[in-house]
């Protein structure tokens, strides 16, 4: 597939990266040549220096034949404008990113009136996550499938957890919960799970289920599950402020620290319930001052990973119960964890991972059609949730007949509002909702997990 990335940000990086790897045709557009040349030459794709959202800058990165232009700039206006010529020239399909919590409420105009294929907003995506992981403390990170039925939960086996030490076939017999086990990740291990597998402390565990089966297993391991009844928001940003928005409206109290007094007067008149505070959240005493060693949770939401970093150490330390660290530069995955920080939230993946799973679809066969897409342990691996079609090879067979790839794991079946377990007889039907997790395959249709 041919894709033109306009915008050579983190978000267009890790786009590029990703869409390349998977073997399609990219090109990007940015005026700041140094980025270009950087990306191109570090990914072998094509690179254009101008700007996207002239025509004569389109043509000349080929949007004649182009399928796909995906719009990332840091400015909504030029992403929209840079559609729009795409649409009007070349008639390809156009993804635009918008983050500006103005724009939210016309995402769907947006899409209507200017033919957009999708509208993504980063921050508000990143925003709920978040959201789930407060809801849910106990998780580091939380993915949902089969529109918030299913959850995907990350967690660290705690030392002397009595999971240490035990196989996945043996936690299935002892605790009879309906949940499966998917990934597990030791040191700079990866693993998709199966019986033998045993657990050890501090593992990072993968684990798929409804939300009712999820607690219900964190209960019966002695898993304390402590609800989060307010919460330090550091930095002001657009994350913070849809962030605020949802915990306002499920009953937690907020509290925010900003540096800058023109966005806390933005933030005070936007939300009354909420506490803002002008402050330099680099400031110890500001933080100390403002309650962060009693705050059940801390989200760290500054413009600066170093400072959301420093920021989740020093909460830590100084007893908040659950941190969020905001953290963009993926290259700092290999620092941050070492340093046994909760959560984790990566704004540019959860992009990338809603853009991917949309090009996927369009490459797939008939089959099936994927829904959603999140990368796990750091790329090593990915979930993936598809809606299965009469006539794919999968349907009408006990799974303990079909032959699958090595390292695949079917971990959950939706029919209707029922969530299923899948088990050796368990047949799939058309119309399923089924998850996949894998390790080295790149799924466009649920057929490819067949051997």
């Amino acid at each position: 597939m041919n894709i033109i990335i306009v915008g050579c940000g983190k978000v267009g990086e890790v786009l590029a990266a990703q869409l390349n790897k998977e073997g399609n045709n990219v090109t990007v557009i940015d005026e700041r040549a140094e980025k270009v040349k950087a990306v191109a030459n570090k990914y072998d794709i094509m690179g254009v220096i101008g700007n996207g959202a002239c025509r004569s800058t389109q043509i000349e990165a080929g949007v004649d034949s182009t399928d796909l232009l995906i719009a990332v700039t840091g400015t909504d206006e030029v992403n929209l404008l840079c559609c729009l010529v795409a649409k009007k020239s070349a008639n390809c399909r156009t993804i635009a990113r918008l983050k500006n919590p103005d724009y939210n409420i016309d995402a769907s105009y947006f899409k209507d009136e200017l033919g957009l294929s999708m509208v993504i907003n980063p921050e508000l995506a990143a925003a709920r996550e978040i959201a789930r992981i407060l809801n849910f403390p106990s998780a580091m990170k939380i993915e949902t499938f089969a529109k918030g039925r299913v959850e995907l939960l990350t967690f660290k086996i705690p030392d002397g957890n009595r999971l240490h030490g035990m196989s996945v076939r043996e936690v299935a017999a002892k605790f009879k919960t309906d949940v499966t086990f998917c990934t597990i990740e030791r040191d700079d291990d990866a693993f998709i799970a199966n019986g033998n597998f045993v657990f050890a402390e501090r593992d990072l565990v993968s684990i798929i289920a409804s939300p009712a089966s999820a607690k219900a297993f964190f209960s019966k391991i002695d898993y304390k599950i402590q609800p989060i009844k307010d919460t330090i928001i550091v930095g002001g940003g657009s994350i913070a402020y849809y962030l605020t928005d949802i915990l306002l409206r499920s009953g937690i109290s907020v509290k925010i620290i900003e540096k800058s007094r023109e966005r806390c007067s933005e933030l005070a008149s936007e939300f009354e319930r909420a506490v803002v505070i002008n402050g330099d959240p680099a400031d110890e005493d500001v933080l100390r001052e403002e309650g962060i060693a009693s705050a059940s949770s801390v989200v760290a939401l500054t413009g600066l990973d170093e400072e959301n970093i420093l920021l989740s150490i020093f909460a830590k330390k100084s007893g908040s119960r659950k941190v969020v660290t905001k953290v963009n530069r993926i290259e700092y995955d290999n620092i941050t964890s070492q340093l046994d920080l909760d959560s984790i939230v990566h704004p540019k993946n959860i992009t990338a991972d809603t853009i991917i799973s949309y090009v996927r679809a369009m490459n797939n066969s008939s089959g099936s059609n994927i829904e959603t897409l999140y990368n796990l342990i750091n790329g090593k691996a990915e979930a993936a949730e598809f809606t299965v079609f009469e006539g794919s090879p999968i349907v009408g067979k006990p799974l303990m007949e079909l032959k699958f790839k090595p390292d695949v794991l079917i971990a959950s079946i939706q029919r209707g509002r029922t969530q299923i377990s899948p088990r050796g007889q368990t047949v799939i039907e058309p119309g399923d909702s089924v998850v996949i997790v894998t390790r080295g395959i790149a799924l466009n249709d649920i057929a490819d997990i067949l051997a």
